[in-house]
């Protein structure tokens, strides 16, 4: 059974803002659309667009441009009339009309004035099928006249007294704004005290000294010409206490001086309003200004109430420090008696003013077009208010319907017309014209006779995109004439859609309340009237709602710390997201601290200003999501520390709206211990399935205490709550009262279905099963099907009971299989699964790989190549190819012994691999297999293999023995490994002095066949250290190292073989050591000390010390003086004993030294190094007898023994 869908009214909520905009098409529906497809056949009344306002002020200085437009089909044509007369454009030359348009155009700059064209404008639009009019428009010149030239007299005044500055602006048109400024245009300053009226005056409560300026400029404002006026600058002096009595005090006695107070205080009085009443008039919805401006010292305090009731909250201000009281938006409501209170401390004054709301004419229902078919009857009907009351007259093309043309179809009822059987003949153009005293209103409502089959206007194929669980919106602009009804159809065969489900307009439209997954589909809509029938299709999608699932979370952070918030999306596949970071709802500062990842926002170095809301906002092309949290940034120490804990944890669980598949769950929150709860989480219990064991079932927001839960059938839940803070999670909840759902079907099947067979004749169908939670229902049982991939066989299924594997025997060595796994239960099957592959079980490969080779890289590295066997003889899934081989004989020894075979494994499909770690200079044998699933296959023929020679390994073992004076002998044992044949050893040794330091290096090439040998001819008492390695033909091996020391001579007796060179320097390095020697250099030492402190007193008692007879004639002048009067050298002066003698110094003063007075220098045995003293004392230095001139360290005698020669005589 089809549904008709006849009009009707519809209501709908304001908060449904889209659902508005298409109901829009409601009133134009009843209008001709102009659409391009009904423009060439339909004819429709003029209609005024667009029209000058009824109080029209022009500037005078441009063109005068009056506004007239008006559509219709055909096209209207325009006239005007001008104060009640046909205004004839054509014999005005200034005048042109716009092409196409009524719009005047008067020009007036060129010639003529503004005035010339004054008065009263209305337009005409006319056509075949009717005229429309305009509003009578009032054309006015803007006037901006001059003030009155006057003669304003200064004025004087005591301090405390009122005053009043007169404005009184000319009369301009539109009226003038008045300010108060001085002559460097700066505006005056205006308090309680001192105000600008609502007339343009200035009122002073009491005047001040500081009152006192030439330049108190009235200035009139006139914005439609942007022009300025200026008054005549008024001149203010005010006496002040001071000026008073100097002035007093010439003429009066000192008894008569005025007091301290600056001026004699008052309690105020009005400066206006006058009187105690007065009254105000205003029009509805225009806004209500009351002024009252007081005069007393102190300065008075205005207030303002309203003795028949409360002043409106939202539409109601003070301005001009409440001396005025303005009320918006002002209706018939409104009027009453206000009372404005003046007070100061010396009493108070109060004025009443009765308000009276008149009100020009307004709408309460203003005529329709009509578009009816012949026939049918309709009704006009203008309803306006007013106060007083507006007389309601109609006209008919523009003329009063009582002197228009008779209509048998018309019948007049007041503000209602009335048709019946229209006929074509019967369409016209109505106006209805709403005037009292205060003004008029003109409204245009066509009636248009036409007979036209149904139209869609809403384009073919418009496809809908509307997110998942939110109203969708099909359009079908219509028209027609009788009106025609309409019908939506689903699909290619679906029935007409009922209002049970969905909601039909009147303008056609089709709305689906809750849109879902399966509303998906092309909608088809069917419009008819007795004239015919048209239909339009639309397609609609339904996309997966934009969420934030992991929300950003309220934080705490200390000064200078870091923070991260955290936003991640979930959306439709189809749309991309746009991710914006807000703080306080604006753009993120452009600071660099301030990163932006993929589903995050990170603050580094948080100061005090990042604190704030942040808000993640994600937008698609269809919706939008926001998620916000907020920042608080602490101090890094606050003082005091404020004790933080983990919140008490929720109680009074309680469970509502209790569905099949879901619930609602309430809870109190606990105590967060000073600190904000960021989230709630909420676990739940399986008592049937899972008893004791708690899961995770939904997070919230801290500032919730509400959540919706999504619950799984055939469960006996519990619930508990959690809270969580900055600190961290509060102990659990009690547990709430049990809920058990419903039974249902299984909503997924198993995962993890594998087919392996563990036979060769076998297959084994394993799979996870699903949990108790997931069975939805008792009696959870699965559905087993199988067939081979690459046959025709149909599937076999068996139904097991709820376990996680089957086995199928009988089948064919690895043949790929399809298997499907469906679970079920008392309720019914699960959705079909998709097929998986498996396999039935593998058996030993029959063939071994061929064409073995082997290519030796090196002496550790050998490749090995081989065929690989065809796939169908692995009979399983091919895992690689494996190869064994061992080390069979040594070539160097020629025996053969057998060694641990070693394996290697090369995955996939490969032909060749590299066997490294060989040991080389030996004999190898290998075989190679194919490996699958089952185990290997045969053996390839084995195949051997020599590795070249290669550098022998370090040798076991060496060791010193027999230690003597001069000799060493060493012992070792071969390597280990020789790798090959050894030619020889190598031995290299140095020796190592007290400092560490190495000396030269000896080479000695040994036979390979010696194990033992002796070094002779070493330094006794001498460290050595040992380098000894092997070598072959192809080169060295590692070398191993070892130290050792020779023998000491206790007694001092050298060995008959020793040089004497090598004797002393083995003798020195020996004394060096003694305890008598150490003690010997000590006394040597305190010897030269006391020398020194002799040599020192002796010259700082002589002050002089005599010159070296043996001193060069030809010495240096500058250090010998000659005596001026006989030539003879002089003595060192005093003023050089000052000088440090150089340590070590035996210079003398000749400059020079001489080898032959070095009788004990070190250089005869030869040592020939730098000279110095070692750490124990002992001297191994050079002391050179070469002649070298240095400059003088002081002016000491030739024989006073220095250390050096101290050092010298004892060796």
């Amino acid at each position: 059974m089809q549904l008709k869908i006849m009009p009707k009214k519809k209501h709908f909520s304001a908060g449904r803002v889209p659902l508005i905009l298409f109901l829009c098409q409601m009133i134009s529906a009843l209008d001709v659309p102009l659409d391009s497809k009904l423009l060439g056949d339909l004819v429709q009344p003029p209609t005024i667009t667009q029209q000058s306002p009824k109080d029209y002020i022009i500037d005078p200085r441009e063109n005068i441009v009056i506004q007239c437009e008006a559509k219709g089909k055909p096209p209207p044509s325009f006239s005007w009339t001008r104060n009640g007369t046909h205004f004839d454009i054509d014999k005005d030359p200034l005048v042109t009309m716009k092409p196409g348009s009524g719009t005047l155009i008067i020009n007036i700059m060129s010639e003529g004035k503004a005035e010339t064209y004054e008065g009263v404008y209305q337009c005409t639009a006319r056509n075949e099928r009717g005229a429309a009019i305009s509003n009578n428009i009032v054309v006015r010149p803007s006037r901006s006249p001059l003030w009155t030239k006057e003669r304003l007299e200064p004025i004087t005044l005591h301090n405390g007294q009122s005053l009043v500055l007169p404005c009184r602006p000319p009369i301009g048109l539109p009226p003038a704004i008045i300010f108060w400024m001085d002559n460097s245009f700066q505006r005056l300053p205006q308090s309680e005290r001192v105000s600008q009226g609502l007339n343009g005056d200035l009122y002073f409560s009491n005047v001040l000294p500081e009152d006192t300026r030439e330049d108190y400029i009235c200035y009139a404002r006139f914005n439609h010409t942007q022009t300025i006026q200026q008054k005549q600058p008024i001149s203010l002096k005010v006496i002040s206490v001071d000026e008073l009595n100097d002035t007093i005090a010439a003429n009066l006695s000192d008894t008569e001086f005025y007091g301290a107070k600056p001026g004699k205080e008052r309690p105020p009085t009005f400066l206006t309003p006058q009187g105690t009443e007065s009254r105000k008039e205003e029009l509805r919805g225009n806004v209500l200004s009351l002024e009252c401006i007081a005069e007393g010292l102190p300065t008075p305090i205005i207030y303002w109430i309203k003795e028949d009731g409360t002043l409106p909250v939202n539409r109601t201000f003070y301005q001009n420090f409440k001396k005025t009281l303005q009320i918006t938006q002002v209706s018939e409501a409104d009027s009453g008696n206000y009372q404005c209170i003046a007070k100061n401390t010396l009493g108070a004054v109060h004025h009443t003013i009765s308000v009276t709301v008149k009100a020009a004419p307004y709408w309460i229902s203003a005529p329709q077009n009509l578009v009816l078919s012949p026939g049918e009857n309709g009704t006009l009907i203008c309803r306006a208010n007013g106060n007083p009351k507006p007389r309601i007259g109609w006209l008919t093309n523009g003329v009063p319907v009582e002197i228009a043309p008779d209509d048998p179809s018309r019948k007049i009822d007041g503000d209602t017309i009335i048709f019946s059987n229209v006929q074509e003949r019967s369409s016209a153009v109505y106006q209805c014209n709403a005037s009292n005293e205060y003004g008029y209103l003109l409204a245009n409502a066509f009636v248009n006779v036409l007979a036209e089959p149904p139209r869609i206007l809403t384009s073919a194929n418009i496809l809908y995109q509307v997110i998942a669980n939110r109203p969708a919106l099909l359009d079908c602009a219509f028209f027609g004439s009788p009106l025609p009804t309409i019908e939506w159809f689903k699909g290619t065969k679906g029935s007409a859609l009922h209002e049970d489900i969905y909601v039909l307009h009147d303008n056609g439209t089709l709305e689906i309340p809750v849109a879902q997954k399966d509303s998906t589909g092309t909608y088809t809509c069917v419009a008819r009237n007795k004239l015919g029938m048209a239909k339009n299709e639309v397609h609609l999608e339904i996309k997966d709602p934009t969420r934030i699932i992991k929300q950003p979370e309220y934080a705490v952070v200390q000064r200078g710390s870091k923070v991260s918030f955290e936003c991640k999306v979930k959306h439709d596949d189809t749309l991309i997201p746009t991710i914006m970071w807000l703080k306080d709802n604006g753009e993120l500062p452009n600071d660099e601290r301030f990163s932006i990842g993929k589903d995050h926002l990170v603050v580094t170095d948080v100061s005090d200003d990042d604190g704030g809301m942040y808000t993640c906002a994600a937008n698609t092309t269809l919706d939008s999501v926001s998620a916000s949290a907020v920042l608080r940034v602490v101090a890094p120490t606050p003082t005091p520390a404020p004790i933080y804990d983990v919140p008490n944890p929720p109680f009074d669980l309680e469970l509502t709206n209790q569905l099949d598949k879901g619930v609602q769950l309430t809870w109190t929150p606990g105590d967060d211990n000073n600190s904000p709860i960021t989230k709630f989480i909420i676990e739940y219990e399986d008592a049937m399935h899972e008893a004791g064991i708690w899961h995770h079932q939904a997070e919230v927001s801290g500032t919730q205490t509400t959540a919706q839960l999504t619950l799984s059938p055939y469960v006996n839940y519990s619930f508990r709550v959690m809270a969580e803070n900055s600190i961290g999670r509060s102990v659990p909840s009690e547990a709430s009262e049990q809920y058990l759902t419903k039974a249902a079907e299984p909503d997924q099947n198993p995962t993890a279905v594998e087919g392996l067979g563990t036979e060769p004749d076998n297959l084994v169908i394993t799979w996870k099963p699903l949990n108790g939670f997931e069975s939805n229902g008792p009696g959870l049982q699965y559905k087993v099907s199988w067939r081979q991939k690459d046959g025709d066989d149909e599937w076999t299924s068996v139904v097991v009971a709820n376990v996680s594997k089957y086995i199928v025997s009988g089948t064919p060595t690895f043949v790929p299989y399809l298997i499907k796994v469906q679970a079920l239960n008392d309720v019914g099957f699960a959705p079909e699964p998709a097929a998986v592959m498996g396999h039935s079980g593998e058996d030993l490969p029959m063939v071994a790989p061929g064409n073995v080779r082997v290519n030796v890289v090196n002496s550790t590295l050998a490749e090995v190549h081989w065929d690989p066997v065809p796939l169908k003889s692995v009979r399983g899934h091919l895992q690689g190819y494996r190869i064994y081989y061992w080390k069979a004989q040594s070539s160097s020894k020629r025996n053969r012994r057998h060694i641990e075979k070693k394996i290697l494994t090369f995955q996939g499909n490969k032909t060749h691999g590299m066997l490294p770690g060989l040991q080389p200079y030996s004999h190898y044998v290998l075989n190679v297999r194919v490996v699958n699933g089952k185990g290997e296959g045969p053996a390839s023929t084995d195949r051997g293999f020599h590795t070249p020679e290669g550098v022998p390994s370090a040798p076991s073992s060496l060791k010193i023995v027999n230690p003597t004076l001069d000799s060493l002998t060493l012992e070792w044992d071969p390597p280990s490994h020789p790798n090959g044949v050894l030619t020889e050893y190598t031995l290299r040794y140095q020796p190592i002095n007290s400092t560490h330091e190495l000396g030269p290096l000896v080479d000695l090439k040994i036979p390979a066949n010696k194990t033992r040998w002796t070094l002779n001819h070493l330094n006794f008492s001498t460290r050595y250290k040992f380098y000894f390695y092997a070598q072959t033909s192809v080169g060295s091996g590692s070398q191993i190292t070892e130290e050792a020391i020779t023998t000491v001579d206790e007694a001092g007796i050298l060995p008959p073989d020793v040089g004497a060179g090598k004797a002393m320097a083995s003798r020195q390095v020996d004394i060096a050591t003694q305890g008598w020697f150490i003690g010997l250099m000590c006394a040597v030492a305190l010897l030269i000390l006391i020398l020194l402190i002799v040599c020192f007193i002796r010259r700082n008692k002589g002050g002089k010390y005599p010159v070296k007879e043996k001193e060069d004639a030809h010495a240096d002048p500058e250090i010998q003086p000659m005596k001026e009067d006989d030539g003879t050298f002089g003595e060192y002066s005093d003023a050089e004993d000052h000088k440090p003698l150089k340590k070590g110094s035996r210079t003398p003063s000749d400059r020079t030294v001489k080898k032959e007075d070095s009788d004990d220098s070190l250089v005869d045995y030869g040592e020939g190094v730098n000279g110095q003293f070692n750490e124990d004392g002992s001297f191994i230095g050079q002391y050179s007898g070469k002649k070298e001139k240095e400059p003088a360290e002081g002016n000491e005698s030739s024989e006073a023994p220095s250390p050096v020669n101290a050092m010298n005589s004892f060796v």
